[in-house]
Parts: structure tokens; sequence; C-alpha cells
């Protein structure tokens, strides 16, 4: 099909080349002007207007809004950061076994993950504030959310009584007093070790009963226990003597109002769970402590009420400093160097409190000079054994044995054990004897026997009897505990300077223990016959 072709307009190259300046020269005085000046804001409705072919006027000048400040984060302290590990550790490892087995135990373990998470914040609390007087209701205040999950702990053990489960509710309900070390102040991991004795006492039951039949009750008995252990270990690398607290800080109350008001801010000032990322801004910081004055005397803290929580702390973390009031005796002073003394006037009279202090100084004579005893860390620890000898069992040299030893006895068989520290020994069947010497926190569960138990220079030993046994002898044994069942009420027990001694008897039809102390102070006297006459005292009150 044929059409039209349009013809366009000749140009010349001079005029090409004219049009070609001309766009070169629009092009860059729109360069400049876009480089030396900002196009104004345009009116709404209003018609755009020409760019200027003068001179500008200067820009006004805008104050520029200074930016926002990133938020300062506070790094946490090591020892709630150590804390945090333990939690999302052990703890949270014990919470997901019980959550396996369900139940009261699993509504159990939760209560304990609260109370772990409670001591958390304690943790961090502590870090920011001066130690409170025990006997200051702050401290009664900050303590009793972990007496109420005890409580409540210990409500779900006796909801549960008929609960296939209640062994393993009362390991725990048993031993939640553990929580009780925030307020210690000499050694608190001793209290978790003693804990954890408790604790050993109801879980081994759940695995004499579930050995070999079912992994997931003893893993979750070996969970528990070792929420235990690395809490010890954390308290010992951490606060070996006792949380010092914060000698710096602000008052407790203080403290414990900024920690509330950054949790009421909402999620980016609360106090971040276990393992959360960064923390958030740290609350603002309370007044700087006075200037360091060496020239003051500190001042004598307020006695403690004679009853109360805070009488109790005070006893028992008073430890070495009743020997702070004793004074230096010079060498004139003392009748082997000076014989003037002995010779003629007595010792120089000293005032009631001397007397006291010094009585009390008197109590423990010194270790004579001599060879120093090896610390722990240097001596050859020797291989644990456990072997038949003819008709004897020999068991020694076990430390720290995570798993229990056993032993299978017939009624021909005495069992000696020597030096198994922190073990717990299961002796099945019906033995003659056994002999136990020099260990500490040995904890012994045993079926039967014919004869006797001997225990000898121990410390801290369990013992607990499942059938029937006639003799327990103890000779300087210091802190022990003797759980007997039904079947071993006539069992008779003879202790020779032993101290701390407690029975535990079943009584009544719930089958609950009562502890009974063995009796420690004798009075002596001569009676009217001319005969010496010892009794036991009794305290009543």
């Amino acid at each position: 099909m044929a059409g039209s072709v349009k013809v366009l307009p000749t140009v010349s190259t001079a005029e090409l080349t004219s049009i070609i300046h001309r766009l070169e020269a629009a092009t860059s005085r729109l360069e400049d002007i876009a480089s030396s000046t900002v196009e104004p804001p345009k009116l709404n409705g209003a018609a755009p207007t020409a760019a200027p072919t003068g001179p500008l006027p200067p820009l006004p000048v805008v104050n520029e809004v200074p930016p926002t400040p990133k938020p300062v984060f506070e790094p946490l302290p090591e020892s709630v950061e150590d804390f945090d590990l333990f939690i999302n550790g052990a703890v949270k490892k014990y919470v997901a076994q019980s959550n396996e087995l369900g139940g009261p135990v699993a509504k159990q373990a939760a209560s304990v993950l609260r109370a772990f998470t409670l001591q958390r914040d304690f943790i961090l609390l502590t870090t920011k504030a001066k130690k409170p007087d025990y006997s200051t209701p702050i401290f009664e205040k900050l303590l009793k959310p972990f007496f109420e999950i005890s409580v409540a702990i210990g409500e779900i053990r006796d909801a549960n009584r008929a609960s296939p489960f209640f062994n393993h509710l009362s390991a725990v309900s048993e031993s939640i007093s553990v929580l009780s070390w925030i307020a210690i102040d000499t050694k608190p991991h001793k209290h978790v070790e003693e804990s954890l004795g408790s604790a050993q006492y109801w879980g081994n039951r759940v695995i004499i009963e579930h050995k070999d039949k079912d992994a997931k009750q003893i893993a979750w008995v070996q969970s528990y226990y070792q929420v235990f252990k690395d809490l010890a270990e954390y308290i010992k690398a951490t606060y070996p003597q006792g949380n010092p607290w914060n000698p710096k800080g602000v008052s407790a109350e203080e403290a414990l109002k900024t920690i509330q008001q950054s949790q009421s801010n909402g999620p980016t000032s609360k106090l971040p769970p276990p393992g959360a990322g960064a923390p958030p801004p740290p609350p603002p910081p309370g007044p700087p402590p006075p200037p360091a004055r060496f020239d003051d005397v500190p001042k004598p803290a307020p006695a403690a009420n004679s009853s109360g929580i805070g009488a109790v702390f005070n006893e028992l973390n008073q430890g070495e400093a009743v020997t702070k009031g004793l004074r230096k005796v010079n060498a004139d002073q003392m009748t082997h160097k000076n014989p003037s003394l002995r010779a003629g006037a007595t010792v120089p009279t000293r005032s009631d409190s001397q007397s006291s202090v010094s009585s009390i100084s008197r109590a423990k004579s010194p270790a004579p000079p001599g060879k120093k005893p090896k610390p722990e860390s240097m001596r050859t620890k020797k291989p644990p054994v456990k072997k038949l000898d003819g008709n004897k069992w020999i068991i020694e040299n076990y430390d720290n044995e995570p798993e229990p030893v056993e032993i299978d006895a017939s009624i021909q068989h005495s069992i000696i054990i020597s030096r198994c520290n922190k073990t717990t020994i299961i002796v099945k069947g019906k033995a003659n004897a056994i002999t136990i010497d020099n260990s500490q926190r040995l904890s012994l569960i045993i079926e039967s026997l014919v004869s006797s138990v001997d225990v000898i220079k121990a410390s801290n030993f369990a013992l607990q009897v499942l059938g029937t046994l006639p003799t327990i002898l103890m000779d300087q044994v210091d802190g022990a505990q003797v759980y007997l069942g039904k079947e071993s009420m006539n069992t008779e027990v003879f202790s020779s300077k032993c101290s701390g001694i407690n029975l535990n008897i079943i009584e009544g039809e719930d089958e609950d223990y009562k502890e009974v102390p063995l009796p420690e102070q004798i009075r002596t006297y001569i009676g009217e016959d001319g005969k010496v006459v010892s009794e036991i005292v009794e305290h009543s009150g």
C-alpha cells in the first residue's frame, strides 16, 4: 500500500553547530545554579517560578536539631551473668526433665525456677545497695518471696501424698531450704551441700525404685542433684564468704525502688530474663558516695532484737569476731618471761568481759607446732577401691562420686568403708556388720544387718535403714542424721564424743519423720550416799 512521505526541513551544518553550543551554555548555567542554591519550597497551589538570573540572597541559618542520644547500656555485673549461666544450665535442665514427668513434679519445678529467677534479681540488687541490718523490715521484705515459694512447694507435696511421685516431691520440698544461702555470711556453699544431703535421702529412693526400669526417673534425680552441685560451685567462685553487697551503694530501699520502677516502665526497661541480650538502660544513678575519710572510726552496728530472724543471723555471722576484744600481752606481763610475776605478785585481775573472752579463746587450743598438712590440691589421690576379699567388702577412697556405689551383700559379709567423702553407698541384701571410719558427708542406705553399724571419726554422716538393724555405734562423730524405718524401731544407739546426732523416727498415719536429737549435755554430781550420779540435762521452756 502506497503512502505519503513527509519531508523534514533541511538544517545546515552551521545551524546545527549553533544549536549545540546554545544547549551546552544552558546546561552549564543550570549546573551552576543547582550547585549554589537550594530550591525554595513550593506553596500549595502556587505557580512555579522561573529560575533567578541574578545573584541569590543568602539562605537563612537553620539550627540543627541534635540527634536523639543512643541509650547507654549498663553491663551486667559478672556475678549476675554467672548466675544466668547457672539458671540456663542446671536449673532449666531440671525443669525440662520435670516437664517430661508432668503433673505435680512439673508444677514444683516451675516454682523452683521462679525462686532462682527471684534470686537473680536479689543478686542484682546487692550489687547496687549497701547491706542492710538483718533485723530491719526491708531485709525481711526481700526474703519474704523465698519463704512463700518454699511454703508453696511444701504444700504441693502435702497435697499429693498418694501420688507415685511422692518421693520426687519430697526430695524437692525437703531441700528447698537451699534458697536461704543468700542470707548466710560464712561459707554459704556449706549450706547448699547440706541441703543436697536432704535431697539425696529421697532422691536415692527414686533411684532404687526405678533402677533398670525407667531411665527417665533416674535422669530427673541426677538433674536435680546437679542444681545443688552447680550452685555450690557458683558460690565458691563468687561468694566464698557470703555476699558482701555494695559498701558504696545506696540503701536497699532505694535500690529496690529503682529496680521496681525500671521494671514498670515497659519491656525496654524490664530486667532481662536469664540469657537475654543486652540489658536495658540503667536507672538514674543514686547520690555519689561521700569522700573516704580514713580518720573516722566506724560506729558499732546497732544490736539486733533479742528475738526474730535478725537475732538468728547475727549469731550465725559472729564467727571469729568474738576474739576482737583480745588485747596484746607484752613480754613483761607474761609469767614465763618475767620471773618477778611468778615470785611475788599475782597475775593482775581482769574484768569480766576479758575473762569471758579469754575463756572463749581457750575453748579451742591451737594446734601444736609441727609439720603442716598438705593442701588438698597437693595430696596424691588414691584410686577408689571396691572389692570382695573373702567375706569382707572393702570400699575405700571414693570422693565426690556422682553415682551411688552399690554392694550386693549376703549374711556372711562384713563391709569396711574408709576415706569415702561426698559419696552415697547402697547395701542391698542382709549383711553381717558395717564399719565406717574417716569419712565426710557419707550417705549410707542399708536394707538389714545382723549385727551393727560402727561409725568412727566421721562428720555430716547420714544413715537410712530400710529393714532391721540391732545396734548403731558412733564414736567421734560430728553431725549425723539417722533415719529409722518401721522395722528398725528397736535399734539401740551408743554414742561417745559425738555432737549433732539426730534420730528421725516415723510416727503417725502419714508416716512423717519426727526428728529427735540425742542428748549431749550430762549433769554429774555426788549424791547423799557419796556416789557419783550422772543424768541427762533436760531443757524446758
